[in-house]
This record gives C-alpha cells, sequence and structure tokens, in this order.
C-alpha cells in the first residue's frame, strides 16, 4: 500500500512557485514544468533507436519526486551541490521518500530509485533524453518570463546562458527540430499551453491545478495502477502516454466541464468529432509520419471515432476488448482504457478534496466529488471507489492533506 504522502508530495508540485525571483505574467508551477518535460522527452525519444520506455518513465518519476523534495534548493545551487556532496543529498532524499516508497511493487520501486539517484550511468541514454526535455520546457518558460524582465540588468546574462545550453542536446534529432521552429515546436507550444487552462475553472481551487499538470496526475496514477496489474513492459507504456496524452486536444478545443459534456442530448459525440477533425488538421500534420499511426493509438482514435478511454489492443488492426487482462503481452498493445478513465476520476477527486481540506469549499466541487464518486468502481481488482473513500477520510474527515491508495 501506497504510504498517503506520496499523493501529498505529487500534489503539492501545484503549490512550487518556478521563477519566483522573476516578475511573471502567469504563475508558473513545477507539476506543469514536469508534465511539458514527460511531453517533451516522449517526442525526443521517438527520434531515438533503443530507448527503453518503461526506463524513461521510471526516471522522469525519480526525478520528479526528487525535484519535489528538494524544491527549496535553486537548480543551478543543486546542480553545483551534487558535485561535491551527491552521496550526503541523495540519502537525505531517500530519508525523506522511504516510507512512502517501501511497499510500491514489493520494494523494487524504492529500489530502484535508489539506485539511479545513486548511479549516473543507470539508463543512460533516457537520462540524457529527460535532461534535455527538462532544459527545453525551461526555454520555454523562460520565453515568458522574458517578456516581463526585460528592465533587469542580468535578464540578458540568463538569456544567454539558456541558449547556450541547447548546443549540449544538438546530438538528439528531435532537440534540432524543436530548435529549430520545426513543425515539432508547434506541438510543444501547444501542450505547453495547457498550463494556461485551469481545471474547475468555474470554482475557486487550492492548489490550482492546470489541464497539462492533470495530465501527468492522471498519468502516475495509470503507472501504479499498471505495477499492481503486472502490467506488460508495452501496456505499461501505453497506459502512461495515453494518460499523459489523453487532454491534449483541449489545447484546440478548450475545456467543456462533463456536467455539461454529457448532459446535454449527443453533444459528447459532437465534441469528439470536432476534436477528430482538430487532431486531423492541427496536431498530426505536424508529427513525423513514422509516429502519426501510434499517436493516433493513444490518442484512442477508431475508424471515424475517438475514445481514449476505450479497453483495446492493436496488432494488424485496432480491436475493442472487453477485459484487457487477457492480452497482458507486449505484441498486443494493450491499453487499459476503462482503467485510465477512473485514473483520471480519482485525480479529480483528489483535487475537489484536497482544495476542500484546505477550506476552499463550493458546491462546485461538493457536487463535482459526489459525482465522481458515482462513476467510480473496481477494476482488475483495483477498487477505485473503495479509494475515494479513504481519500475523502484522510483529506476530509482527519483534515490532513494526505491519501492512501490501494495500488499497493
Amino acid at each position: 500500500m501506497i504510504n498517503p504522502k506520496i499523493i501529498d508530495y505529487i500534489f503539492s508540485s501545484a503549490s512550487i512557485q518556478r521563477w519566483n525571483d522573476y516578475p511573471r505574467m502567469v504563475e508558473l508551477v513545477e507539476l506543469d514544468k514536469q508534465a511539458h518535460k514527460f511531453i517533451i522527452a516522449y517526442f525526443i525519444a521517438k527520434f531515438e533507436k533503443d530507448v527503453n520506455y518503461n526506463h524513461l518513465i521510471e526516471a522522469g518519476i525519480f526525478e520528479f519526486l526528487r525535484r519535489i523534495v528538494v524544491t527549496d534548493i535553486k537548480p543551478d545551487v543543486f546542480r553545483n551541490a551534487l558535485q561535491k556532496r551527491a552521496k550526503e543529498i541523495n540519502s537525505w532524499v531517500i530519508a525523506n521518500l522511504k516510507t512512502s516508497l517501501d511497499n510500491i511493487d514489493n520494494g523494487l520501486f524504492l529500489q530502484k530509485f535508489e539506485e539511479y539517484i545513486n548511479n549516473p550511468n543507470m539508463y543512460p541514454k533516457e537520462r540524457f533524453i529527460l535532461k534535455a526535455a527538462s532544459y527545453l520546457s525551461t526555454r520555454w518558460e523562460f520565453s515568458i518570463v522574458y517578456q516581463t524582465s526585460a528592465f533587469l540588468s542580468d535578464i540578458d546574462n540568463v538569456k544567454k546562458s539558456v541558449e547556450e545550453e541547447i548546443e549540449d542536446y544538438y546530438e538528439l534529432i528531435g532537440v534540432r527540430k524543436i530548435a529549430l521552429n520545426k513543425k515539432l515546436a508547434k506541438i510543444v507550444d501547444l501542450s505547453g499551453r495547457l498550463r494556461f487552462q485551469k481545471r474547475w475553472a468555474q470554482t475557486p481551487r487550492v492548489p490550482e491545478t492546470s489541464v497539462l499538470g492533470h495530465m501527468l496526475t492522471v498519468a502516475i496514477f495509470s503507472y501504479f495502477y499498471s505495477l499492481k496489474t503486472n502490467a506488460c513492459d508495452k501496456r505499461v507504456e501505453n497506459n502512461f502516454f495515453t494518460s499523459l496524452f489523453h487532454d491534449l486536444p483541449e489545447a484546440l478545443t478548450r475545456d467543456i466541464i462533463t456536467p455539461v459534456k454529457y448532459s446535454v442530448d449527443d453533444l459528447s459525440d459532437i465534441i469528439a468529432e470536432y476534436e477528430i477533425k482538430k487532431i486531423q488538421d492541427e496536431i498530426l500534420p505536424n508529427l513525423p509520419s513514422f509516429i502519426c499511426e501510434e499517436f493516433k493509438y493513444i490518442l484512442g482514435m477508431y475508424k471515424d471515432s475517438k475514445d481514449e478511454f476505450a479497453n483495446r489492443i492493436y496488432e494488424d488492426e485496432i480491436k475493442l476488448v472487453d477485459d484487457i487482462s487477457k492480452y497482458n503481452m507486449d505484441r498486443y498493445n494493450p491499453i487499459d482504457g476503462v482503467a485510465l478513465k477512473q485514473c483520471d476520476k480519482l485525480s479529480a477527486f483528489v483535487e475537489a478534496s484536497l482544495s476542500i481540506s484546505h477550506g476552499i469549499k463550493s458546491k462546485e466541487l461538493v457536487n463535482g466529488k459526489k459525482l465522481i464518486m458515482k462513476g467510480l468502481k473496481e477494476v482488475n481488482g483495483i477498487d477505485f471507489l473503495s479509494i475515494a473513500k479513504q481519500i475523502d477520510e484522510e483529506f476530509c474527515t482527519t483534515g490532513q492533506t494526505q491519501v492512501r491508495m490501494d495500488f499497493d
């Protein structure tokens, strides 16, 4: 069973301000940066050979957790400190997270995490891709910061430093394409803009989370779910990236809240039809042709329909299936669509419960929680309704900003 602190750690990143020593026209938070980093890493990896996507996901989550623990240290200071006191800093990070992680995947997750942060030679290719993606997401943020900081005396020095660092990653084809403002850069921009779309926009909430940040929390939930169900490697990979991109079309259509989407007859079908058109017109043409079919599969596009939360496999063609556990082999390319929808609902439930526990309570949040709970159920042995009740007990009954999750 995962310690309640893990979910608290994950969602606390929505309150961690970035570039907070510079004036900003919008808030920039760590959760959004990490989500953008994962998205960029996915596209960079697609241009490379021999990338292990399970290792890429693991390493990304490891780095995310470490970054939350050391959040009060500026990145340049942290890198300098690591060069001189790496062992001591890593021991401190493990000490902070050990009780929260030691039960995940029978202790294997913690073991890998500890090995990863202490061994810079572990997952070298995936680590380098993530470093490049982290740089590009930071560079994207800086383009915002620079607009409101041009009057500062040192800002041009920062700009020069940011621009020069890109040379460290030029060996990666995807980095060159993004840097040269080619088609792929448009997808990076499109996904980055999802940080400006707030979840539960009709009501105040603490902490605020964006659509971009929400996509990552669902992806991490799906990863824990996949571990618990002993998913094959391809299933872990597909579940994570399907979750990570599940709201990408909202960059083109904007968020339409669930009660509106499903209470108006045929509206959800009309929206899905429009999303397909926008994806075909504005996303797929900007992707390299060799990943278009795979990306359509991840987005849930099937013939003339779209459903990212359908159970599906892909051999010679896409097939919708009822019981995905029967196809738990890499050759089937399985996606747990139904379970991922539960992860999506669970993330929304945490967003509402966490805000209420902070004293920000509205009828939209209260009614939203009730509506979400009605749709939660057990999938492949994971009782999402039970998890939500535990969350409710932890957040709202005890008033603690922690939750339990039954993924281990």
